[in-house]
C-alpha cells in the first residue's frame, strides 16, 4: 500500500463549484438529516481519495442505499478519517491553527454534538474563526467565515494523505 498526497486544490475547486448545486452522480441527502458531510466526502473524494469499500466501517458511495456511514455521518466521518490504517482517505485532528484548504471541520452549534461538516475553502496565513472560510451544504455556503457559526465545539480534521493499492 502506497501513500498519494491529498489535491487540496482539486478538492476546494470541488467545493467552490457545487457549493450552491448539487452533484447528480449522488443523492441529495438535505431531506435525509442534511448533505453536508455527503458534501465533504464527494469534496475529499473530488482530492484524489479513493474508496474504502470496508462492509460498515468503510468509507464509500454507490448509490442511496449502497453507501458506509462513514460517507454522510458526521461521527462517523470523523471516526474513519481520524482512524482509517487502510485504503483511502486518512487525517488527525488538529488546532483550527494548523487547517489547510480541503481539510474539514465539524461542528456542535446545537448543544448535544457534533452535526455539521464543512470544508475549509480559504485560510489566512494563521488561521482563525474571522479568516478560515469555508465551503457546505445543509445551509448551503460559499466563503462563510467560521466566525459567523455560533459555535459551542469544534474540531479540525486535517486530511494527511490517501492510502491506494498502487
Amino acid at each position: 500500500m502506497n501513500i498519494y498526497p491529498y489535491n487540496r486544490n482539486s478538492a476546494v475547486s470541488y467545493a467552490v463549484k457545487w457549493a450552491f448545486a448539487r452533484n447528480p452522480l449522488f443523492y441529495n441527502f438535505d431531506d435525509l438529516g442534511g448533505d453536508c458531510t455527503n458534501f465533504a466526502s464527494q469534496c475529499i473524494l473530488a482530492g484524489g481519495a479513493v474508496m474504502n469499500f470496508t462492509p460498515t466501517f468503510g468509507w464509500y458511495y454507490l448509490s442511496l442505499n449502497n453507501r458506509a456511514p462513514a460517507w454522510t455521518g458526521v461521527e462517523f466521518l470523523h471516526n474513519f478519517l481520524t482512524s482509517n490504517q487502510g485504503i483511502g482517505p486518512f487525517g488527525k485532528e488538529v488546532p483550527l491553527q494548523e487547517v489547510l484548504p480541503g481539510d474539514i471541520i465539524q461542528l456542535n452549534t446545537i448543544g448535544n454534538r457534533f452535526h455539521h461538516s464543512p470544508v475549509v475553502i480559504s485560510t489566512g496565513i494563521i488561521p482563525t474563526l474571522e479568516n478560515t472560510l469555508i465551503a457546505a451544504h445543509s445551509n448551503d455556503a460559499l466563503g462563510r467565515p467560521l466566525s459567523t457559526y455560533n459555535i459551542i465545539e469544534m474540531r479540525c480534521i486535517h486530511i494527511e494523505g490517501v492510502r491506494r493499492t498502487k
